[in-house]
């Protein structure tokens, strides 16, 4: 059973608190079976596990917000003894910069998809953040426009639960 306070991916977009705002999935589509690198966004239920966001572009979104570093990177190796998790430079292993040139990073809703104890090679950095663009597909992530995601952010709680169902495309 599902909650207003849910986060549902649906046909047109994620519903949450009575709102339906639009979102892009992994270019890959949906996926039960999630590998790294697949592009898929995983079907399941899963949960916001932390917030990252970039103080030197934004005000700190919520107390429970963590700032993202020059060095902050995500382990994306999975022959790393820290595969999908939250590392930092320098790293010797396959990585992701998690502070970005761009503004897709500056805001991020970690959510615990394989993890915290990590499955290799079953995707990681599953992530909710900015869109490039409306329709402009991700890596497997959700992505929304900046102002829903601030609005989210304002709103989540961690452990709050993002529900993908097989057959939702937004």
């Amino acid at each position: 059973m599902t909650s207003p306070a849910d986060l549902v991916l649906t046909p047109r977009g994620v519903r949450f608190l009575g709102r339906v705002l639009p979102c892009t999935i992994g270019q890959g589509g949906l996926s039960r079976n999630k590998r790294e690198g697949d592009g898929a966004t995983p079907v399941g239920v899963h949960r916001i596990a932390g917030m990252l966001y970039r103080p030197d572009r934004l005000p700190r979104p919520a107390f429970w917000a963590k700032p993202i570093g020059p060095q902050d990177l995500w382990s994306d190796d999975s022959g790393d003894a820290n595969y999908n998790r939250h590392v930092r430079a320098p790293y010797p292993f396959s990585h992701e910069r998690l502070r970005r040139s761009d503004p897709l990073y500056d805001l991020v809703l970690v959510t615990d998809w394989n993890w915290p104890t990590a499955s290799p090679g079953s995707g990681s950095a599953i992530f909710i953040h900015q869109w490039r663009r409306p329709g402009y597909p991700t890596e497997g992530c959700i992505a929304f426009s900046r102002a829903d995601l601030h609005w989210l952010a304002d709103r989540v709680q961690p452990g709050s639960r993002i529900i993908i169902p097989p057959l939702a495309r937004a």
